[in-house]
Protein backbone atom coordinates (compact mmCIF):
# COMPACT_ATOMS: atom_id res chain seq x y z
CA UNK A 1 0.00 0.00 0.00
CA UNK A 2 1.47 3.20 -1.21
CA UNK A 3 1.50 6.22 1.32
CA UNK A 4 1.47 9.59 0.02
CA UNK A 5 4.63 11.71 2.08
CA UNK A 6 6.15 15.23 2.76
CA UNK A 7 9.35 15.23 1.80
CA UNK A 8 12.16 17.80 1.41
CA UNK A 9 15.07 17.32 -0.75
CA UNK A 10 18.50 18.80 -0.31
CA UNK A 11 21.42 19.17 -2.53
CA UNK A 12 24.70 18.64 -0.99
CA UNK A 13 27.51 20.60 -2.89
CA UNK A 14 27.22 24.02 -2.88
CA UNK A 15 24.01 23.50 -0.90
CA UNK A 16 24.55 22.28 2.74
CA UNK A 17 28.61 22.26 1.77
CA UNK A 18 30.62 25.86 0.40
CA UNK A 19 33.05 23.56 -1.79
CA UNK A 20 32.50 20.79 -4.69
CA UNK A 21 33.30 17.54 -3.35
CA UNK A 22 34.78 16.08 -6.52
CA UNK A 23 36.71 18.87 -7.55
CA UNK A 24 37.83 18.95 -3.92
CA UNK A 25 39.27 15.78 -3.93
CA UNK A 26 40.49 15.66 -7.39
CA UNK A 27 42.80 18.72 -5.55
CA UNK A 28 43.35 16.84 -2.57
CA UNK A 29 45.60 14.07 -4.74
CA UNK A 30 46.99 16.48 -6.63
CA UNK A 31 48.72 17.75 -3.51
CA UNK A 32 49.43 13.81 -2.15
CA UNK A 33 50.04 12.08 -5.31
CA UNK A 34 51.80 11.54 -8.30
CA UNK A 35 49.75 9.52 -10.16
CA UNK A 36 47.08 12.20 -10.78
CA UNK A 37 50.19 14.24 -12.74
CA UNK A 38 50.75 11.10 -14.98
CA UNK A 39 46.97 11.93 -15.83
CA UNK A 40 47.54 15.51 -16.55
CA UNK A 41 47.45 15.68 -20.36
CA UNK A 42 44.34 13.20 -20.76
CA UNK A 43 42.08 15.38 -17.72
CA UNK A 44 43.20 18.38 -20.35
CA UNK A 45 41.43 16.82 -22.83
CA UNK A 46 38.26 16.00 -20.93
CA UNK A 47 38.19 19.17 -19.35
CA UNK A 48 38.18 20.87 -23.53
CA UNK A 49 35.04 18.19 -23.97
CA UNK A 50 32.88 19.58 -20.75
CA UNK A 51 32.48 22.91 -23.18
CA UNK A 52 30.76 21.20 -25.85
CA UNK A 53 28.72 18.89 -23.88
CA UNK A 54 28.52 20.09 -20.00
CA UNK A 55 25.65 17.12 -19.44
CA UNK A 56 28.26 14.33 -20.38
CA UNK A 57 28.97 11.59 -18.44
CA UNK A 58 32.86 10.45 -20.54
CA UNK A 59 34.32 14.08 -19.50
CA UNK A 60 33.51 13.28 -15.61
CA UNK A 61 34.48 10.28 -15.80
CA UNK A 62 38.11 10.39 -17.73
CA UNK A 63 38.84 13.62 -15.28
CA UNK A 64 38.87 11.09 -12.46
CA UNK A 65 40.63 8.34 -14.68
CA UNK A 66 43.35 7.85 -12.08
CA UNK A 67 41.50 6.70 -9.60
CA UNK A 68 41.89 3.14 -8.06
CA UNK A 69 40.31 1.57 -5.30
CA UNK A 70 43.56 1.50 -3.22
CA UNK A 71 44.06 5.36 -3.86
CA UNK A 72 40.38 5.82 -2.55
CA UNK A 73 41.13 3.66 0.60
CA UNK A 74 44.38 5.52 1.13
CA UNK A 75 43.36 9.63 0.86
CA UNK A 76 39.52 9.50 1.71
CA UNK A 77 39.40 8.73 5.76
CA UNK A 78 41.12 12.16 5.86
CA UNK A 79 39.75 13.63 3.22
CA UNK A 80 36.72 13.21 4.35
CA UNK A 81 37.55 14.45 7.53
CA UNK A 82 38.64 17.52 6.51
CA UNK A 83 36.02 18.37 4.12
CA UNK A 84 33.50 18.21 6.83
CA UNK A 85 34.66 21.44 7.78
CA UNK A 86 33.35 23.01 4.73
CA UNK A 87 30.02 22.14 5.37
CA UNK A 88 27.60 25.32 6.60
CA UNK A 89 26.50 25.26 9.78
CA UNK A 90 22.78 25.57 9.48
CA UNK A 91 22.72 22.55 7.43
CA UNK A 92 22.69 19.83 10.25
CA UNK A 93 20.00 22.09 12.31
CA UNK A 94 17.71 22.59 9.36
CA UNK A 95 17.92 19.21 8.37
CA UNK A 96 16.88 18.18 12.30
CA UNK A 97 13.87 20.68 11.86
CA UNK A 98 12.40 19.13 8.79
CA UNK A 99 12.40 15.83 10.38
CA UNK A 100 10.87 17.08 13.98
CA UNK A 101 7.98 18.35 11.61
CA UNK A 102 7.61 14.63 10.24
CA UNK A 103 9.00 15.03 7.26
CA UNK A 104 11.11 12.39 5.41
CA UNK A 105 14.06 14.69 4.55
CA UNK A 106 16.04 13.03 1.61
CA UNK A 107 19.73 14.05 0.05
CA UNK A 108 20.10 13.81 -3.51
CA UNK A 109 23.34 14.81 -4.66
CA UNK A 110 26.10 14.14 -7.88
CA UNK A 111 28.48 13.38 -5.40
CA UNK A 112 29.81 9.61 -5.14
CA UNK A 113 28.66 6.94 -3.01
CA UNK A 114 32.15 6.14 -2.19
CA UNK A 115 32.27 9.65 -0.74
CA UNK A 116 29.18 10.95 0.40
CA UNK A 117 27.59 8.63 2.65
CA UNK A 118 30.30 8.76 4.52
CA UNK A 119 30.73 12.62 4.30
CA UNK A 120 27.20 13.29 5.80
CA UNK A 121 27.34 10.25 8.42
CA UNK A 122 26.46 12.40 11.48
CA UNK A 123 23.19 14.14 9.89
CA UNK A 124 19.65 11.80 9.80
CA UNK A 125 18.85 11.83 6.64
CA UNK A 126 16.18 8.98 5.70
CA UNK A 127 17.99 8.51 2.82
CA UNK A 128 21.13 9.72 0.95
CA UNK A 129 20.85 9.20 -3.17
CA UNK A 130 23.87 9.67 -4.98
CA UNK A 131 25.64 8.61 -8.01
CA UNK A 132 26.79 5.10 -8.50
CA UNK A 133 30.30 3.81 -9.11
CA UNK A 134 32.26 0.00 -10.36
CA UNK A 135 33.85 -0.59 -7.13
CA UNK A 136 36.63 -2.04 -9.74
CA UNK A 137 36.88 1.12 -11.46
CA UNK A 138 35.73 3.84 -9.12
CA UNK A 139 36.05 6.40 -12.09
CA UNK A 140 33.60 5.21 -13.82
CA UNK A 141 29.99 5.83 -13.14
CA UNK A 142 26.68 3.22 -13.59
CA UNK A 143 24.99 6.34 -12.52
CA UNK A 144 24.89 9.72 -12.43
CA UNK A 145 22.75 11.10 -10.04
CA UNK A 146 22.91 14.52 -11.91
CA UNK A 147 20.36 16.84 -13.86
CA UNK A 148 16.81 15.29 -14.51
CA UNK A 149 18.51 11.91 -12.72
CA UNK A 150 17.66 12.89 -9.43
CA UNK A 151 14.11 13.53 -9.65
CA UNK A 152 14.82 9.39 -11.12
CA UNK A 153 16.82 8.26 -8.17
CA UNK A 154 14.00 9.91 -5.80
CA UNK A 155 11.34 8.84 -7.91
CA UNK A 156 12.97 4.82 -7.59
CA UNK A 157 13.55 5.08 -3.71
CA UNK A 158 9.91 6.22 -3.34
CA UNK A 159 8.63 3.13 -5.04
CA UNK A 160 10.86 1.09 -3.12
CA UNK A 161 9.47 2.64 0.03
CA UNK A 162 6.00 2.48 -0.91
CA UNK A 163 5.89 6.26 -0.85
CA UNK A 164 3.79 9.08 -3.13
CA UNK A 165 6.45 11.37 -2.68
CA UNK A 166 5.14 15.18 -1.68
CA UNK A 167 7.84 17.45 -2.39
CA UNK A 168 7.18 20.58 0.20
CA UNK A 169 10.53 21.75 -0.32
CA UNK A 170 13.66 21.40 -2.25
CA UNK A 171 17.06 23.45 -1.36
CA UNK A 172 19.91 23.80 -4.37
CA UNK A 173 22.54 26.10 -5.39
CA UNK A 174 22.20 25.37 -9.05
CA UNK A 175 19.72 25.76 -12.20
CA UNK A 176 21.19 22.13 -13.09
CA UNK A 177 18.99 20.97 -10.33
CA UNK A 178 15.94 22.13 -12.26
CA UNK A 179 13.87 19.26 -12.62
CA UNK A 180 14.28 18.60 -9.08
CA UNK A 181 13.52 21.70 -7.66
CA UNK A 182 10.21 22.42 -10.29
CA UNK A 183 8.26 19.28 -8.50
CA UNK A 184 9.19 21.03 -4.78
CA UNK A 185 6.03 23.08 -3.67
CA UNK A 186 8.73 25.78 -2.24
CA UNK A 187 12.10 26.16 -4.07
CA UNK A 188 14.89 27.15 -1.87
CA UNK A 189 17.82 29.02 -3.94
CA UNK A 190 21.19 29.02 -1.60
CA UNK A 191 24.01 30.73 -2.29
CA UNK A 192 27.09 28.38 -2.55
CA UNK A 193 29.83 30.93 -1.77
CA UNK A 194 28.04 32.10 1.87
CA UNK A 195 25.52 29.18 2.27
CA UNK A 196 22.58 31.88 2.39
CA UNK A 197 19.44 31.79 1.05
CA UNK A 198 19.23 33.94 -2.07
CA UNK A 199 16.85 36.63 -2.03
CA UNK A 200 13.94 36.08 -4.79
Amino acid sequence: MFQKKEIVVFDFDGTLSAKDTNREFVKYCFKHSLRPWLFLPWMLVAGIARFFNRDGVWWRENIRAFYTPELLKRFLPVFIKQHKRERFGWAKERVEIEKSAGRKVILVSASPDYVLPKLVSDIKFDAVLCSITYKDKPWKYRFLCWGQNKVLALDEWAKENNIIPDVVRAYSDSKSDMPLMEIAKEQVWIDAKTGLRKQA
